[in-house]
């Protein structure tokens, strides 16, 4: 039986990042919690958990722990729940994440329409969401991006993606997006930003390269993952 190991693998930078973060905590001894699971690894977080670091579900259970801000983000109104707990923050945030929330943040004061491509029930987008102001929509399916309308057909939008979606989907659901048509006139204020991260693309492309060659591919990862998935 030959075995096949893919060439990029493991954790990405932002993941990595976190994990140095949460590790740090743990030598310190310090009371700390993280909000939500920090990635989506079962396994790690029962590793955190036997160090001490444990999940909490939201901002409600926290009352003199140190947070750590897992690598998905969160929205403004949770840091703010936060600050007013006078909360000591760690904020794991992935870099690229981060990016995302200042476009959406800027482009939504400009007065854009923000559509998020992904999982709306995916912590990130969640978070992502929370940045783009009242004018909104998440877009996961053909049948979403078929049924989106723009409220305003002046209205420039603003098109990013979850970090760890799939690429090839991005683009089904852009193009839908973008041949819409209002009163007859084709869409074309867009503006269109691929947000997914280099490493789930790199990950995907190898993924795809290497199922053409083998019987019996295996991904190692945790269920919830969108990266696994």
């Amino acid at each position: 039986m030959k075995i096949y190991k893919a060439r990029v693998m493991g954790f990405c930078y932002g993941v990595r990042k976190a994990m140095e973060i949460a590790e740090n905590a743990a030598v310190s001894g310090q009371k700390t919690v993280t909000l939500g699971p920090i990635i989506h690894n079962p396994q790690v977080v029962a590793r955190l958990a036997g160090k001490g670091i444990s999940p909490v579900a939201s901002t409600d259970e926290i009352t003199d722990e140190t947070v750590i801000i897992r690598s998905h983000g969160i929205g403004p109104s949770c840091y703010n729940n936060l600050k007013r707990k006078k909360s000591v923050l760690l904020d794991a945030t992935c870099p690229f994440v981060k990016k995302i929330h200042k476009i959406v943040a800027e482009e939504s004061a400009k007065g854009s329409y923000i559509v998020i491509i992904g999982n709306g029930e995916h912590p990130e987008v969640e978070g992502i969401r929370g940045w783009a102001g009242e004018q909104v929509t998440v877009i996961q399916t053909p049948e979403d991006a078929e049924r989106f309308e723009l409220p305003e057909k002046e209205q420039k939008v603003c098109i990013v993606a979850q970090t760890t979606f799939n690429y090839n989907k991005f683009k089904e659901l852009v193009e839908i997006i973008s041949k819409k048509r209002y009163d007859n006139t084709v869409l074309n204020i867009l503006n269109i930003l691929n947000t997914i991260c280099n490493a789930t693309e790199e990950r995907q492309r190898e993924a795809k390269s290497i199922a053409g060659e083998v019987d019996t591919m295996l991904v190692v990862g945790g269920r919830h993952s969108s990266n696994t998935q």
